[in-house]
């Protein structure tokens, strides 16, 4: 069975840090890309980071881009946003994703919400001014 869980968030102060995970589990990993989207109260899904499970290329969206980092540990079948600098607007509801690694070559960007297959229930980063 494919699974995603992602974890690891919480109510910071503007400034703080949280480093959310994705427990991936029952399928192969390299085949893969994990994307990192979230959602704020009225507003779109939005893609923030994607990483792929072959080689590690990742992507952020300008917005995030020197605030947030993605790992992997393949080892694992864990991902890792780490948030550093947050500010009220990165309050949202984070989830992780997953997408044919092929798709996410073939765009060089986080591709559209709609092409990732599977979504671990999301984790709630509140970020207090």
């Amino acid at each position: 069975e494919v699974q995603l869980q992602a974890s690891g968030g919480g109510f910071v102060q503007a400034g703080g840090s949280l480093k959310l995970s994705c427990a991936a589990s029952g399928f192969t990993f390299d085949d893969h890309a994990v994307g990192w989207f979230r959602q704020a109260p009225g507003k779109e899904r939005e893609g923030v980071s994607c990483i792929s499970g072959r080689d590690g290329t990742t992507y952020y969206t300008d917005s995030v881009k020197g605030r947030f980092t993605v790992s992997a540990n393949s080892a694992k079948n864990t991902v890792f946003l780490q948030i550093d600098s947050l500010n009220p607007e990165d309050t949202a509801v984070y989830y992780c994703a997953i997408v044919g690694v092929t798709t996410f070559q073939a765009f060089g960007v986080i591709p559209p919400a709609n092409y990732f297959g599977l979504w671990g229930r999301g984790t709630q980063v509140t970020v207090s001014s």
